[in-house]
């Protein structure tokens, strides 16, 4: 599984370039963390395709290998709308937290060594169940499951 560092580090410098869309690899927690990104309005649509291009019908015909998720980038007055993304859970410090400290990092406190999220940022949980894997925080405060913080966005 690739980690989501990679992740991180790829859109920012796309938004740093300019970029129009961007291609990523095409796993689950790739299409969990775009897709969270997208509910919160960092992306203006995400779709799979290939290395070529954004074409759901022949990402059917392709191989793994060849497999990409096309996530477009959102811009607002020529400034892009992601502006900050940043781990929190690294391969060598995993970040797991359990309901209160998800409260109150959503609330405006610190909880562990994380720092609150301020408006309109976000921050994505990895969770145990399978329907619920990849949430915004304060979709798994809601739905009452805790999880680890893999990153954060504004």
């Amino acid at each position: 599984m690739p980690l989501p560092h990679d992740l991180c580090a790829r859109l920012q410098n796309a938004f740093r370039a300019r970029h129009r869309f961007i291609a990523v690899d095409h796993s689950t927690q790739n299409l969990g963390i775009l897709s969270i990104l997208f509910r919160a309005g960092f992306l203006s649509n995400i779709t799979r395709g290939t290395i070529a291009s954004p074409s759901p019908s022949d990402f059917e015909r392709v191989g793994e290998a060849e497999r990409r998720i096309w996530a477009e980038l959102k811009y607002r007055d020529d400034r892009p709308v992601l502006s900050h993304m940043s781990l929190i859970s690294l391969p060598s410090r995993r970040v797991f937290m359990d309901l209160g400290e998800i409260r109150r990092i959503c609330s405006g406190r610190r909880a562990q060594t994380i720092k609150p999220l301020g408006m309109g940022e976000i921050a994505v949980v990895r969770t145990k169940k399978k329907e619920h894997e990849w949430l915004d925080a304060r979709e798994a405060l809601q739905l009452g499951i805790p999880g680890e913080v893999v990153c954060r966005a504004r």
